[in-house]
């Protein structure tokens, strides 16, 4: 299993947005960076990730699970573009927000701080394990 994090702008698309779609889950389209779809390619069925809000909030929310792997952005004319559909999991009980993982020495290599603008982005185990504890799961 990898893990991973999904960028998203509570306005546009929210934590309890991606819960509403239940277990069919939602397709994470509109990416249009090709190292993001890249990495959306290297997705597999049960791979976890990270659902974060960015704008105001900038803090992780809750863990997704990829539910169908790479397959065309249904809302992109160009056949370049594809997508994973992901289903939410669990809401941290806690969210652990960007300056929490900035201020972190374990997480200081995470991928959200050297490439913050990457909407898609893998975690290492340990990052996961680490955050999902700072939130009060159990990875």
């Amino acid at each position: 299993m990898r893990y991973w994090l999904f960028k998203s702008e509570p306005s546009t698309w929210s934590w309890d947005d991606q819960v509403a779609k239940g277990e069919a889950g939602e397709e994470w389209d509109g990416v249009r960076n090709y190292q993001a779809r890249n990495f959306m390619r290297e997705m597999t069925l049960g791979d976890r990730g990270f659902f974060y809000h960015s704008q105001k909030e900038k803090a992780v929310v809750g863990i997704v699970e990829i539910c169908a792997e790479v397959h065309p952005d249904s809302k992109a004319d160009d056949p370049r573009w594809e997508c994973v559909d992901i289903k939410a999991v669990e809401k941290l009980p806690t969210p652990v927000t960007l300056d929490e993982i900035k201020g972190d020495p374990a997480l200081a290599e995470m991928a959200l701080i050297k490439q913050s603008r990457l909407s898609v982005q893998p975690v290492t185990e340990a990052e996961f394990q680490h955050i999902c504890a700072k939130g009060g799961l159990k990875a």
